[in-house]
């Protein structure tokens, strides 16, 4: 018994994903993502026959159990982590819904907030690295922003300057933050992070739930998160509650960054662009003769010269041209 998750054959749904449920003939769901790990997820049911007879499989979750329990469906895994879920439909706004939940996400209090629309850092577009290994990437459908997919030296998401990966963000949901902290990656990863001018990583989680983790000594987690940004402080680590808020923070970050290194580039380039100074004429206060020696000079060459005091600026010239004249044979 298998829980099957393939790829919507419609590009253009809001909803990439089709579920398949072992239950009864089936039950076919179209869904925003493959597990409920960072939020409950809107599941759109439809018939049977969407399923593809050649479907695309991204996931393929063996199942110990799936049963209907009133107006919820319980899927229990069959793996190590991330074992139980839930099905469940309930009414909203005067339709029927259904929504796919985990235990944890369950808990999650909403932050009933509406993400803005406009424009990060004033920016009409905004072009976005991400990263090839990302399996779930941020859409940002919401906002002004072109992503490209391909490799990154480091980070899940990065803006380029002249072909140059500038700025970056790590996404961590907390299941994977503390997995990559306590095996020592998470360490690796800030330390490649660090030689960006700006980066940061950026968690799909309140801090709160560090001290809620299973199998994990939360003071061990929350001591080494504190080492880190100790060890790394130029990277910091948001906490944003959920994966939509974490995609809003990562957008703005990315647009603030790519603004300053722009302003910073122009801000090099205009005082290496600074000719250089052309030389002060000699004055009586610099080094070679004194101001005495001058004054005795102009008096032989019948210049009117005051006892004391600065010498006029056209004495100091006159003497120079006598000097910089070839002498008399």
């Amino acid at each position: 018994m298998q829980l099957l998750i393939a790829r919507n054959p419609e590009p253009d749904s809001s909803l990439p994903y089709l579920m398949l449920v072992p239950l009864g003939d089936g039950l076919v769901f179209r869904t925003k993502g493959t597990w409920p790990r960072t939020s409950a997820i809107y599941c759109h049911p439809v018939p049977r026959s969407e399923w593809p007879s050649e479907p695309d499989l991204v996931e393929q979750i063996p199942l110990r159990s799936c049963e209907r329990r009133g107006a919820a469906i319980d899927i229990i895994a069959d793996r190590g982590r991330e074992q139980r879920s839930q099905l469940v439909f309930t009414t909203a706004r005067g339709r029927e819904m259904v929504f796919w939940q985990a235990p944890r996400t369950r808990k999650q209090a909403r932050p009933n907030v509406r993400v803005p629309t406009a424009r990060a850092s004033g920016l009409p577009e905004l072009a976005i690295v991400v990263d090839a290994h990302e399996r779930y990437p941020y859409r940002f459908a919401k906002q002004q922003v072109v992503t490209t997919r391909r490799g990154l030296r480091c980070g899940d998401y990065g803006v380029e300057l002249d072909g140059v990966l500038v700025a970056a963000v790590e996404r961590k949901s907390l299941s994977d933050l503390v997995g990559s902290l306590t095996s020592g990656r998470l360490r690796f990863a800030l330390a490649e992070l660090a030689a960006l001018p700006r980066a940061a990583v950026v968690v799909e989680d309140r801090y709160s739930q560090v001290f809620a983790v299973e199998h994990v000594r939360p003071a061990v987690v929350a001591d080494g998160l504190a080492e880190l940004q100790v060890r790394w402080p130029t990277v910091p680590l948001v906490f944003c509650e959920t994966r939509t808020l974490a995609e809003e923070w990562t957008y703005r970050y990315l647009a603030a960054a790519l603004t300053w290194i722009r302003e910073e580039a122009d801000a090099e380039r205009r005082v290496t662009e600074v000719p250089e100074p052309t030389p002060r004429p000699l004055s009586a206060d610099a080094a070679g003769p004194s101001t005495a020696e001058i004054r005795a000079w102009a008096l032989l060459q019948g210049f009117p010269v005051a006892d004391r005091g600065r010498l006029k600026p056209e004495i100091v010239a006159a003497w120079q041209e006598s000097q910089a004249a070839p002498p008399r044979s």
